[in-house]
């Protein structure tokens, strides 16, 4: 495998991260030896899977814009030279109710309003995630029915009065169902924290789906996603979806999370339909998306919370766009694209590279696959959104599958209990492609069974888009 200087390639030691300085050959912390990173793959290819099918010749498309930037039209390879494949607009569409309107919901907190309180308090939620039902993890009370005027609590031994039953508008304890629920999740009655909405997210827009759980481990989910449909110039549907991750290790991961994932779904759903190429369309979300978190880091909330040994916001990105013939992926980070055939004898395969301390390992060729994943600094990430990240290298990559599948976009809390290529499509439902809600949440399913030990998101796209699937959902 071809190297270059650690100084073309990388802006840390991959060993300990440490920061390194244009031409240093050797980590001034650890002695590593930077001349076995290899050069980063470059990105933008067009690869076929399985054969080659023609993109859509109806859409006056301008020039994606290449890895190098300078115009060069980028390579075509088959499935297997893509690094980590053979590893075993328009607003967003208006969410489903969550009431009817007898009983509205309350409107939830503007996107990026600073949480109260600590860095633990949950942020506010977005209306396009409705809650499905309350988490019986957090409690084993049923919600009201919506519309029906919960029973007050008897009057205190103290003499004291029961508290006022909340108007219809307002949100009412899960727990004694009698209290107002205030700003900060907490029944002003009885003090029971209330479930958050982030904690389970279920979305289906028209022939895609996704789902998003806390997982049994994690205090919170800092997990988002965005998932849309829209249509070309010439009416052939394109389906969108949109999966970020949290880094924990940071300020406030839920809301990094949360903005990206908007930013990046309005961008694309605002842009395919103008007629920009679907991988330009991708870069620019990415860019759009790392702008997002980047202003969170400039919130004066922010400043006064976070202390000085603590990071901005930040997380990852991963995306797909799926057209009549065409399947775009994009990434920063760990999250993946799976690509699983509906035809289960032809072999699936992973999309994408992981930005992380493992896949350098293994690119240099220190270490196997199976070493490297087993060490704990596997999950270290070299590639982020965030005010803090060193560079901004956004991945690009389009493919034309020549057969019907199923796209999986996901977290690493699912592909952590799926790994490889071949143990995703064996976790996929065979109708997952015609059932894209169910199979994502057999996803889900699959990962909480193996432990939960993380936020679990996944997103299913069926190509080719169905052309029930265009338009808004």
């Amino acid at each position: 495998m071809s190297q270059m200087p650690q100084q073309a390639a990388v802006s840390k030691c991959p060993s300990c991260e440490e920061p390194l300085e244009p031409g240093d050959r050797f980590c001034g912390a650890c002695g590593y030896d930077l001349s076995v990173v290899p050069a980063r793959p470059e990105d933008s290819p067009t690869l076929a899977i399985h054969g080659v099918v023609p993109a859509p010749d109806d859409v006056d498309w301008p020039v994606a814009r290449d890895s190098d930037g300078h115009g060069h039209p980028a390579p075509v390879h088959a499935a297997a030279e893509l690094p980590g494949t053979d590893s075993g607009g328009s607003p967003l569409p208006p969410p489903p109710p969550a009431a009817p309107p007898s009983a509205p919901v309350a409107p939830a907190a503007p996107a990026g309003a600073p949480a109260p309180g600590v860095r633990f308090d949950r942020p506010g939620e977005p209306e396009e995630y409705p809650l499905q039902a309350p988490d019986p993890r957090l409690t084993a009370e049923p919600a009201p029915v919506p519309g029906q005027a919960p029973a007050p609590e008897p009057a205190a031994a103290s003499g004291q009065s029961a508290p006022a039953a909340p108007d219809a508008a307002e949100k009412v304890c899960v727990a004694c169902r009698a209290g107002r629920v205030d700003d900060d999740g907490y029944c002003e009655n009885c003090g029971h924290a209330q479930p958050r909405e982030r904690d389970h997210m279920e979305q289906e827009s028209g022939p895609i789906a996704a789902v998003s759980d806390r997982g049994l481990r994690h205090h919170r989910n800092e997990d988002a996603f965005s998932v849309g449909c829209t249509a070309l110039p010439d009416g052939a549907p394109a389906s969108v979806a949109i999966v970020c991750d949290g880094v924990s290790s940071a300020t406030r991961p839920d809301d990094a999370s949360l903005a990206a994932s908007r930013a990046a779904g309005e961008t694309l759903l605002g842009a395919l339909p103008r007629g920009t190429h679907p991988q330009q369309a991708m870069h620019d979300a990415i860019l759009a998306a790392s702008q997002a978190v980047n202003a969170l880091a400039d919130e004066p909330a922010t400043a006064r919370e976070q202390a000085p040994h603590q990071n901005a916001p930040a997380c990852t990105l991963v995306g797909a766009v799926v057209t009549a013939g065409l399947l775009v992926v994009g990434w920063v980070g760990d999250s993946r694209v799976y690509w699983v055939p509906a035809d289960r004898t032809t072999p699936p395969a992973r999309l994408t590279e992981d930005d992380s301390w493992a896949a350098q390992m293994v690119a240099a060729g220190l270490m196997s696959e199976a070493e490297a994943y087993a060490d704990e600094r596997a999950h270290a990430i070299t590639g982020w959104l965030g005010a803090d990240a060193y560079e901004l290298e956004p991945h690009t990559a389009s493919f034309k599958p020549d057969r019907p599948g199923v796209v999986v976009v996901c977290t690493d809390g699912l592909w952590n209990y799926a790994e490889s290529a071949e143990e995703m499509a064996e976790a996929v439902p065979l109708d997952a492609a015609a059932r894209p809600l169910h199979g994502a949440r057999v996803l889900v399913g699959h990962a909480l069974d193996g432990g939960g030990h993380d936020n679990v998101t996944v997103a299913l796209l069926p190509f080719p888009a169905p052309s029930q699937g265009a338009g808004s959902a």
